[in-house]
């Protein structure tokens, strides 16, 4: 029987038929054993917060009021937090910061980003081995490796690359975005409002176009409610949000605290510098373009226009030259 099955395999796959299927067997199988492993069996306490009554019932019906924590998403992979978080701390530090950066505040981000990376990474090591099977016969030693490993070490960096462009693009979104929340907080600060109850109106008024900074203004008067001293609480901000104008934002508001000028002219002058800087920062994209444009206007437009205005005129000489 197994004769038979090789020879069929064989006869419909190639020369690596059988190969093939029993790698395709055995990521069948681990995908079927995943659930069992990542299943998470249901706590008590989650239980009694579920039945309506207790404690846990009320802290559960006021969570929107304090969001100081992050509820975990995804797969419960604390039995595995040993093989998928790093083991130095300054390494484990240095990526949460960037998850955190990147808007992923989880308990469990880190884990999660290193599972990603471990599957995605044997995912595309398995399809690689896979394709290498099938054209075997008509690559040489070099190329099968090439294209065995690429996959792989594309599945294993994804991660990596979306972290990072979803960081630039948070960075991007509130860095426009906070020149008008320093508006917005000098209003606030100007009508008498104190710098907690400033951060925490802009945060709620922003929120539609930046909702970005709206999160991390959020936390800073969070934070700042649950009695966390005030520059403690800017300098996370700023090393959460790793922006320089937000940076020196900070550092204005803890020198106007600690040398007790006016916090209301702090923020008009720094406003208004962060609105001239946006305006410069538009201007300068905008000279970047032509020269960008440059480029293109010779690869798209030039090569049409000659075919259009010579082409014609080598047709006519070819044929000139075909009837001699």
């Amino acid at each position: 029987m197994w004769g038979q099955l090789s020879a069929y395999l064989t006869s419909v796959l190639g020369p690596a038929g059988p190969l093939i299927a029993m790698g395709v067997l055995g990521v069948f199988f681990i995908v079927m054993t995943l659930p069992i492993f990542l299943t998470r069996k249901e706590d008590p306490f989650d239980r009694l917060a579920g039945s309506g009554v207790g404690p846990l019932a009320a802290a559960k019906k006021d969570k929107e009021i304090a969001q100081l924590r992050q509820q975990q998403v995804g797969p419960n992979l604390d039995k595995f937090a040993a093989f998928l978080e790093p083991q130095d701390q300054q390494e484990f530090s240095d990526r949460r910061l960037k998850l955190i950066q990147a808007g992923y505040r989880t308990k469990s981000a880190v884990r999660t980003y290193h599972f990603l990376q471990l599957v995605l990474g044997l995912v595309g090591l398995v399809v690689g081995a896979i394709y290498t099977f099938l054209i075997s016969e008509t690559a040489d030693l070099k190329w099968m490796a090439a294209y065995t490993l690429g996959p792989g070490f594309a599945g294993y960096y994804a991660p990596s690359y979306w972290v990072e462009k979803r960081r630039q693009t948070r960075r991007e979104e509130i860095e426009n975005g906070f020149p008008d929340a320093l508006d917005l907080m000098l209003v606030c600060i100007e009508a008498g409002q104190s710098l907690d109850q400033a951060v925490q109106r802009v945060a709620k008024e922003i929120a539609p176009s930046c909702a970005a900074l709206s999160e991390e203004l959020t936390i800073v008067s969070n934070e700042m409610r649950a009695g966390k001293e005030r520059p403690v609480v800017l300098r996370d901000l700023a090393e959460r949000c790793d922006i320089p104008d937000i940076s020196a934002f900070v550092t204005v508001m803890i020198q106007s605290a600690t040398f007790g000028t006016s916090l209301g002219e702090a923020l008009r002058v720094y406003a208004s510098e962060m609105r001239d800087k946006r305006v410069t920062r538009a201007e300068e994209k905008a000279n970047k373009l032509p020269t960008k444009m440059t480029l293109c206007t010779m690869m798209f437009t030039v090569p049409p226009l000659l075919i259009i205005m010579v082409g014609p005129s080598v047709y006519d000489i070819y044929v000139h030259m075909v009837q001699r």
